[in-house]
Order: structure tokens, then C-alpha cells, then sequence
């Protein structure tokens, strides 16, 4: 049995020990804002926090979370439908195309943000390198998180 905090919310739930915990997330809870592109922890599509550090889910296994706070793209919105600072950049700058990269993209940037490397272009590049997209709105994925962390609650050091 899997205990854990999905965006604001606890969940227990049988899972099998060999789940990922994408497979879990999407196929247990319904939650298929996390994308499952790889499956070999090379695009970052899967990217969600636990404990409010970025993890890809298609790497981690399910159990490996038990008792842990996870956030998913689908828990960055607040309960009245405004979007995080973040999720809006990323509308404002047009920072997606086929959109598939995004909800990775999205919860890599809410955690480089929060981590405090979002303070140039360069860190931003560094620090969201984990993250591909296919159509190469590279540009203006730099552009939305630098932007978004301008607007984000500077990070305590």
C-alpha cells in the first residue's frame, strides 16, 4: 500500500513494487498531466516534485515515495482556476508548440525557481537543461521562467 500527499490531497493505494511512479500517477490516480515520453530518464517529460525537489517520475519507483508530499502539473493551479506564475509565463511567451514537453518544462521551472538558479539566462539554460522539447521552443521557455521568477517569491538562501 502506497501512502502519500498528491497535490494537497492523501492517497493510499495498492501499487505493485516494480510501479514507477508515472505508471502510478497516471494509471492509478488518473492523473495524466505527467507525461510519459522517454520512460528512460532522458526528457524530462515526467518531471514532478517530491518534497518539493524535481524528480523524474519515470525513474523513481512508486514505493521509493511512501509518506512523501508530491506535486503534479495538475496541483500548480490554485483551487479558483488561476494559474501559477509560472503555468501564466509559459501562455504569456507562447513557451510550447505540440505541448507535450510542457508539463515537465512547467514543473522543472517552478523547481529552478524555487531552487534560486533562475536569476540569468545562462542559469536558466543550465538548470532547465534536463528538459527537451522536440520543437525547440527553447527561446521562449527561457523567457517564461525568467519571467515567471521575477513575479515568484525570491528563494531563502
Amino acid at each position: 500500500m502506497l501512502s502519500v500527499t498528491v497535490n494537497d490531497h492523501p492517497r493510499d493505494f495498492p501499487v505493485d513494487p516494480r510501479s514507477t511512479l508515472v505508471d502510478a500517477l497516471r494509471g492509478r490516480l488518473g492523473l495524466t498531466g505527467t507525461k510519459k515520453g522517454c520512460d528512460r530518464g532522458e526528457c524530462g517529460a515526467c518531471t514532478v516534485l517530491v518534497d518539493g525537489r524535481r524528480v523524474l517520475s519515470c525513474m523513481t519507483l512508486a514505493l521509493a515515495v511512501h509518506g512523501k508530499e508530491i506535486t503534479t502539473i495538475e496541483g500548480l493551479a490554485s483551487d479558483d482556476g488561476t494559474l501559477h506564475p509560472v503555468q501564466q509565463s509559459f501562455l504569456d511567451k507562447d513557451a510550447f508548440q505540440c505541448g507535450f514537453c510542457t508539463p515537465g518544462q512547467v514543473m522543472s521551472a517552478v523547481a529552478c525557481i524555487a531552487e534560486g538558479h533562475a536569476t540569468s539566462t545562462d542559469e536558466i539554460k543550465e538548470w532547465m537543461s534536463g528538459n527537451l522539447c522536440r520543437c525547440a521552443a527553447y527561446v521562449q521557455i527561457v523567457e517564461a521562467v525568467s519571467e515567471a521568477a521575477a513575479e515568484v517569491e525570491p528563494p531563502i538562501r
